[in-house]
C-alpha cells in the first residue's frame, strides 16, 4: 500500500481514504444536491488553517456553509441542543462533522435531534432507547482530523448529562456516515501530545476489542492488524512524523473503531470516569491506565496475550512483556505512568471507583470487575 494515493473502502459505509480525500468534498455535495450544510467542529480545530481552506474551498464551489463550534472537549447535551438550534434557524440541509471525537460526537447526535425532538437521552443505547430512532435522519459526512476515537466510522455518540456528568449512548444505525473522507493530510500538524493521546486511544480500543469476552472473529482480526499498524508508526508519528506513519495511524484509529463494536473493557471504565469528573483528555486517560489493566486482565487470557505479544513482534511472548512494552511505549511518547502527575488525588478515587463501576464498558471485559478491583486499580495507577 502507498500513502500518497486515495483508495475507496466500503465497510460497510462509503470510505475515501488517502492523501488529498477531503478535496473531493465539494464535488461530491454538488453530486448530492447538498449546498447548505451545518459544519461540526470544534474551537481548537475551527482556528486551522486546513479547516479554513475547506470552508474556501466550499465556498467557492456556492455552498452556502454554517459552522458550529461551540461544544467542550467532552461533549455534554447541552452542546448538541445548541448545534441543532443552529441547524434549524440556518436552515440547513446536511451536516458535516470535522475534528476528533468530540466534535463527530456531537455531530452524530445533531444528526439524530434534528427529526427526534423529545428529551436526548430518551434514545440512550444503555436504557433500549435506539428503538425510539425512527425518523429519518439527515445526510451525514464525516471527516477526522485525529487518529484516535475512529469516530467517524461509529454509528453511536458519547454525550454526557451537563449536571451528573453520566455519559450517555446514543445508538442507531441511521447514525452510521453516508460517506467518510479520511484523510492523513489533516493530521500531519497535531501537536506531538494529542498524536500521543489520541494514538494510545486507537492502541486500546484494538486492544479491548480484541479481548472482548463476545465472540466476533472478524473484530478480533481487524483489531489484530489495528495494533500492528500502531505498533509500527505512533512513535514515529508523535516524535518525527511523516505520511507513511500518519497514514497508518488514521486507518488503525478507524480499524479500532471497527472493531470495538465487539466491546470494550476495564480500561475505559477506568477512563471515562477521569473524563467526565476531572475533564481529563480521553486518550490520555486511557493511555495510563492501559497498562494496568491489561495487567488486571492477563489471568485467564494468556493465549490472547501471547498473541497480542507476537503482533507487537515481542521476544518474550507472555502477558507482562505486553504490559512492559505498553509502559515503555508511554515513556517514548511521553504519556506519564501515574494518574497523580494528571491531578487525580487520593480524595477522588472512592468517587471515580462509584463511577467506574456504573460505566457501560466493563460487562464487556474478559473477566468481571467489581467496584473494589476499580479502586485498587486506581490507587495503583496513582
Amino acid at each position: 500500500m502507498t500513502f500518497d494515493k486515495i483508495y475507496q473502502y466500503n465497510f460497510p459505509t462509503t470510505i475515501r481514504f488517502g492523501a488529498g480525500a477531503v478535496n473531493e468534498l465539494g464535488d461530491y455535495l454538488i453530486k448530492n444536491n447538498l449546498s447548505k450544510p451545518l459544519v461540526v467542529t470544534d474551537p481548537n480545530v475551527a482556528q486551522l488553517g486546513f479547516f479554513k481552506t475547506i470552508i474556501q474551498d466550499l465556498q467557492k464551489k456556492n455552498i452556502a456553509v454554517e459552522v458550529f463550534y461551540d461544544i467542550h472537549k467532552n461533549p455534554v447535551k447541552s452542546d448538541v441542543y445548541k448545534g441543532t438550534d443552529a441547524f434549524d434557524q440556518t436552515k440547513r440541509d446536511s451536516i458535516i462533522g470535522i475534528g476528533g471525537g468530540a466534535a463527530l460526537d456531537v455531530a452524530r447526535a445533531i444528526v439524530l435531534r434534528v427529526n427526534h425532538r423529545e428529551d436526548l437521552f430518551k434514545y440512550d443505547d444503555l436504557v433500549g432507547g435506539d428503538v425510539f430512532v425512527t425518523n429519518d435522519v439527515p445526510h451525514f459526512i464525516t471527516i477526522p482530523t485525529t487518529a484516535g476515537t475512529g469516530s467517524e466510522v461509529g454509528r453511536s455518540a458519547i454525550i454526557a448529562d451537563d449536571i451528573t456528568h453520566q455519559k450517555k449512548i446514543l445508538f442507531s444505525p441511521k447514525l452510521l456516515a453516508k460517506i467518510i473522507f479520511a484523510d492523513p493530510n489533516l493530521t500531519l500538524e497535531l501537536p506531538s501530545f494529542i498524536t500521543a493521546a489520541t494514538g494510545m486511544d486507537a492502541l486500546t480500543h484494538n486492544m479491548e476489542a480484541y479481548l472482548a469476552k463476545m465472540p466476533h472473529p472478524l473484530c478480533e482480526g481487524i483489531a489484530l492488524e489495528g495494533i500492528a499498524l500502531i505498533s509500527q508508526s505512533l512513535e514515529i508519528a508523535v516524535n518525527k512524523p511523516d505520511l507513511e506513519s500518519r497514514s497508518k495511524m488514521l486507518i488503525a484509529s478507524l480499524m479500532g473503531a471497527v472493531a470495538f463494536q465487539k466491546g470494550l473493557g476495564v480500561v475505559h471504565s477506568l477512563a471515562h470516569p477521569l473524563s467526565s469528573l476531572l475533564d481529563t483528555h480521553h486518550g490520555l486517560a486511557n493511555a495510563i491506565n492501559i497498562p494496568y489493566g491489561m495487567e488486571f486482565n492477563i489471568a485467564g487470557c494468556e493465549e490472547k496475550f501471547k498473541r497480542i505479544a507476537a503482533t507487537l513482534g515481542l521476544k518474550d511472548q507472555t502477558g507482562q512483556s505486553v504490559v512492559n512494552y505498553l509502559f515503555d511505549l508511554n515513556s517514548k511518547i511521553n504519556i506519564p505512568h501515574k494518574l497523580s502527575s494528571i491531578g487525580v488525588k487520593l480524595e477522588h478515587i472512592e468517587t471515580l471507583a462509584d463511577l467506574a463501576v456504573a460505566d457501560f464498558a466493563h460487562p464487556n471485559n474478559p473477566k468481571p470487575v467489581s467496584r473494589e478491583d476499580f479502586k485498587q486499580l486506581y490507587l495503583k495507577a496513582l
